[in-house]
């Protein structure tokens, strides 16, 4: 399947001045097939040696042994029985089984930056931060991470529009097309497109269900996937931190998402999930679910708001869960609500704000929310380009409010109302409206600072 990031993998190769590349995701994201499958067989056909940490346990217990970069090349070329030089690419997956191969890097970019390496696996960020604890009693043996000597990036679920490119490519190249052009689709296109925004609610963006609904058309299927990938998730907590107490929290935390977000306030609130709990006694979990790219955390502003943006000081938040289908799986809700009309008029608008959030973050944008008085309340604000850009989601037509009451504290070069309405501009309000279907290329144009109305 295509993925946006192979472009990130094609400009770290083209780079002169590489560095060894470390690809951060939440397990089954696809990052192994997209180094491996897409990218490793497509630009080095034969010349990649793959090393997966988890099974191959002799390079993993020479590398436990040492950092020093020409033993572990001479190791791996004899073991391999293949030449390791500059048109080689090294792939070491799942190293959060040996957190030694990452201090190696240093060594790789001081010594061997000709020869491209990546390094690839799940929860890797805190199982160094365990490592780091472990070995700080002496001081020479602390674990080091090697700053400024790699390049990263990260990989996320399938967003929207890598979801539609793989299922419908025509109907993608139509919508791109209208948003390129800022002209609204035609009634039918447009409630087709809406299908698939709905499709997409329930199927989410995990790689492994959505290949299900390609291939099968079976919505069901995807479901189950999503069933086992969710508790496979849960089982993960085990495996990674350091006490029973912190596992139950992490997991008590990430199975009342959905709770917290359908809540009044949306607000997260410690006593919702365990009697009499403060929110310090989650800081652990919540640390561990974000950096494990599991949860999303977005920060409340508050009245007037300024550029770099700030949590306010008391320091309310919010948490998505990182892949909109495993939202939808938590929620408990039929699937076929998101593919009846009944189900779609019902649905709650936590859905749309959790599937929004997932495109921001993809896109590599910190989440922040705003919040009024008497309720008043918009769901994202993003600055780009040094502007400020509200963006308020509404499952209906709703009213604006909100974004008036945001207008008298703040100034803004544009408010974005994100809705089941077709594409339109209001230039006296400032408002420009678009289709959920929309919100992939929106996001692309506030990251990139191009985004035109």
């Amino acid at each position: 399947m295509e993925r946006n990031a192979l472009q990130q993998l094609i400009n770290w190769n083209d780079n002169k001045r590489k560095k060894p590349l470390i690809v951060w995701g939440a397990r089954q994201v696809g990052k192994t097939y997209l180094i491996q499958k897409i990218f490793a067989e497509t630009y080095y056909k034969d010349r990649y040696i793959y090393i997966d940490c988890k099974i191959e346990d002799e390079v993993r217990e020479f590398c436990s042994q040492t950092a020093n970069a020409k033993k572990i090349i001479e190791y791996i070329s004899l073991l391999k029985g293949k030449q390791i030089n500059q048109n080689t690419l090294l792939i070491f997956d799942e190293v959060q089984e040996c957190p030694n191969i990452i201090s190696s890097l240093k060594y790789f970019c001081q010594e061997y930056r000709e020869i491209p390496i990546i390094a690839t696996g799940s929860m890797v960020r805190i199982k160094l931060q365990r490592e780091t604890r472990k070995r700080g009693s002496k001081e020479n043996n602390k674990f080091l991470f090697p700053v400024g000597k790699i390049n990263q990036i990260t990989i996320y679920p399938m967003t929207f529009d890598e979801f539609l490119i793989n299922s419908n490519r025509v109907l993608y190249e139509t919508i791109k097309s209208a948003y390129e052009n800022k002209t609204p689709l035609d009634k039918k296109i447009h409630e087709l497109a809406m299908e698939q925004v709905y499709k997409y609610l329930l199927v989410g963006g995990m790689p492994e269900a959505v290949e299900a609904y390609i291939d099968e058309e079976n919505l069901f299927e995807s479901r189950e996937i999503l069933k086992v990938l969710y508790d496979n998730y849960l089982a993960d907590m085990e495996l990674y931190q350091a006490s029973q107490e912190a596992i139950l929290r992490s997991r008590n935390l990430f199975q009342n998402i959905y709770k917290e977000l359908n809540k009044e306030s949306k607000n997260f609130s410690p006593g919702f999930i365990e009697e009499k709990s403060k929110t310090r006694d989650f800081a652990t979990s919540i640390q561990w679910l974000t950096m494990a790219h599991v949860v999303n955390q977005s920060f409340q502003l508050k009245e007037h708001i300024v550029l770099p943006l700030l949590p306010d000081k008391e320091s309310n938040f919010r948490l998505f869960l990182g892949d909109i289908g495993m939202f939808s799986y938590q929620s408990g809700i039929n699937a076929a609500s998101f593919i009846s009309e009944e189900g779609k008029s019902t649905l709650s608008g936590i859905f749309f704000e959790n599937f929004i959030a997932n495109e921001l973050i993809a896109r590599e944008h910190k989440l922040f929310y705003w919040r009024g008085k008497a309720s008043a309340e918009l769901e994202f604000i993003v600055p780009s380009n040094n502007k400020i850009y509200p963006i308020d989601v509404k499952k209906g037509r709703g009213t604006l409010n909100s974004l008036q009451k945001f207008s008298n504290h703040n100034k803004f070069e544009c408010a974005i109302k994100v809705s089941k309405n077709n594409y339109g501009y209001d230039k006296e309000q400032k408002l420009l409206t678009i289709p959920f279907y929309f919100i992939s290329f929106l996001c692309d144009d506030l990251t990139k600072g191009t985004l035109k109305y």
